[in-house]
């Protein structure tokens, strides 16, 4: 299978602790070393690692693009709900990026889209809603938002809607922390655990403690991709999926078996391809993509993962008065007008996004 179409071939070698730090194809390095995003990183060899509070900043080096190099789409905040949609046939279709815990900021922008009413309840009849993963970690309620999602899956479907998840690389981590804690497994630099993996990438203690069976359950079953109304969706901006299959089918499948099989080696190798990112941007993203829609089928991929803020060159800080947090307007448009990024980097004062599809450029 093709992997890293568009970054140039990969040779085989043994993997360095960086490569888990920044993604293997990305060789350059940026100004954000201290950058308030921890990225998606595995934690040293033997190193202890202690439980964050809200969530410990790592050191990462991450490449950046010029902001004049892509578009990006904008969308007016003052901007009315949607009139509701009809009693029968299928409603309008809305993805929703990256919710890392933050349950308030969701349910606001779920409303401001005429998704929920005030109490927090579907109101938005044959709408469909897609959720491109990451629930957890860093944020103060992953569970709390779970739960939500899955109510509202309930209550959408009996209106005549929907609203359906993918399955994003925090989830395999919190479902690897839950199932294996401290197993060590080959990290190709060494050995690491998926707790270690966790707390590192803002596990949070308060939804380990919350974790219970329904919860498992629930994120070992969400699909890795789905294409829908021409739009191929996906978490993460990468093409590791097609390690997996030559299918929508053949993908989700590996995936399910995988996680089903619970051995925790290969759980450790489906986190870490579902963690690369930044496979679609630069020279060649284009060629990336698609990869990605030739063989899965789509018009044009969305996906979370990358925030935004880093694809443009910006970085917030979640403290201090005189810095501005990352301005984040609305999706991202790049990879000559084929890809769309939805995680508007909410982790680091930026915008949670909810985006009504198709999106024009």
């Amino acid at each position: 299978m093709t992997q890293g179409a568009g970054q140039g071939p990969e040779v085989e070698r043994t993997a360095t602790l960086r490569d888990f730090r920044v993604p293997a194809y990305v060789h350059e390095t940026g100004p954000y070393a201290h950058s308030t995003h921890p990225g998606n990183a595995v934690p040293p060899v033997e190193e202890p690692v202690d439980s964050p509070e809200g969530y410990t900043p790592t050191q990462r080096d991450l490449p950046v693009i010029n902001r004049g190099d892509t578009l990006q789409v904008t969308v007016d905040p003052t901007t009315p709900a949607p009139a509701p949609v009809p009693a029968t046939g299928p409603g309008p279709l809305y993805v929703v990026g990256d919710v890392h815990g933050y349950l308030d900021e969701l349910v606001a922008a779920l409303q401001d889209k005429g998704l929920v009413d005030a109490a927090g309840h579907w109101c938005a009849g044959t709408s469909r809603l897609w959720f491109l993963g990451d629930f957890t970690d860093r944020g103060p309620d992953g569970i709390g938002v779970i739960d939500l999602v899955m109510r509202l899956s309930a209550e959408a479907a009996a209106a005549g809607g929907y609203c359906k998840a993918l399955m994003g690389n925090h989830e395999l981590l919190l479902l690897g922390a839950k199932r294996f804690a401290d197993t060590p497994v080959n990290s190709g630099a060494g050995t690491a655990t998926f707790q270690a993996a966790w707390l590192l990438n803002g596990g949070q203690k308060s939804d380990m403690d919350r974790l219970q069976d329904h919860h498992l359950q629930w994120m070992a079953r969400l699909d890795a991709l789905t294409e829908t109304d021409g739009h191929l969706l996906v978490h993460s901006d990468t093409t590791a999926y097609l390690d997996y299959g030559s299918s929508i089918e053949e993908v989700n499948d590996t995936v399910h078996d995988t996680l089903t099989r619970n051995d925790a080696d290969e759980v450790w190798d489906l986190f870490r391809k579902f963690t690369k990112r930044f496979s679609f941007r630069d020279e060649g993203g284009a060629d990336a993509v698609r990869s990605l829609l030739d063989t899965y089928g789509g018009t044009r991929i969305v996906h979370g993962h990358s925030p935004i803020p880093y694809l443009l060159g910006e970085v917030g800080s979640e403290e201090g008065e005189d810095e501005a947090g990352p301005v984040v307007v609305g999706p991202h448009v790049y990879a000559d007008g084929l890809a769309i990024a939805m995680d508007g980097g909410v982790t680091m004062a930026g915008k949670l996004l909810v985006q009504q599809l198709p999106l024009e450029h």
